[in-house]
């Protein structure tokens, strides 16, 4: 009987993850491996952090190998986000979650593309939930902080929830921990007036 169920799980993981590495992209800025990105729309549009879209023009690899030339339209550093938009119709975009359902000890997945890897999957659970005031905006936020293993290029790849729905962005490693910026906070900028620089 257990035997049956971890079968299934890890059945049901191995899906997940597969299509979770189809919905991230490697972004590289200047032919250097940048880090990671994921297609929010299937016309195109990209997100990933401010911090690896550090130039107004970008070149993105698909899973599927196709290299494409992507032009960031939005950037707001003060959330580390930015798009970048590629001329590739028919995409395969991620699912996007819900965080405000999102609990302590939930079972989450990144997929990014570390040291030049490409769809590199790894899994943990979320450590908690923590709300931060960006003082040059005066608002706050929220990080999800998750018990699972980053490396340099997974900035800008996806968190997601154990049935693939998009909860975060993965933005930086404090203190062991991954942090991500959540969907709701990717949604407000997507819906703002950010500037394009």
């Amino acid at each position: 009987m257990v035997s049956t169920v971890l079968t299934y799980i890890s059945t049901e993981l191995t899906s997940i993850a597969q299509q979770l590495r189809q919905n991230t992209v490697k972004v590289r800025i200047n032919n250097e491996s940048a880090g990671s990105g994921v297609i929010l729309r299937s016309d195109g549009v990209i997100i990933t952090n401010a911090h690896v879209a550090t130039s107004k023009r970008a070149v993105v690899e698909l899973w599927d190998g196709r290299v494409v030339e992507a032009v960031r339209t939005k950037i707001d550093p003060t959330v580390d986000l930015a798009t970048l938009q590629i001329t590739v119709d028919n995409l395969d975009a991620a699912i996007i979650g819900n965080v405000s359902n999102l609990r302590v000890g939930e079972l989450v997945l990144a997929v990014g593309n570390p040291f030049g890897d490409t769809g590199v999957v790894t899994v943990g659970m979320v450590s908690c939930l923590v709300p931060y005031i960006n003082k040059s905006v005066q608002k706050t936020y929220s990080s999800v902080l998750a018990d699972i293993t980053l490396h340099p290029g997974n900035s800008g790849g996806l968190l997601a929830d154990c049935y693939g729905r998009v909860i975060g962005i993965n933005t930086m490693i404090v203190y062991g921990a991954a942090v991500a910026i959540p969907v709701s906070t990717v949604e407000n900028f997507l819906n703002s007036a950010a500037e394009v620089i």
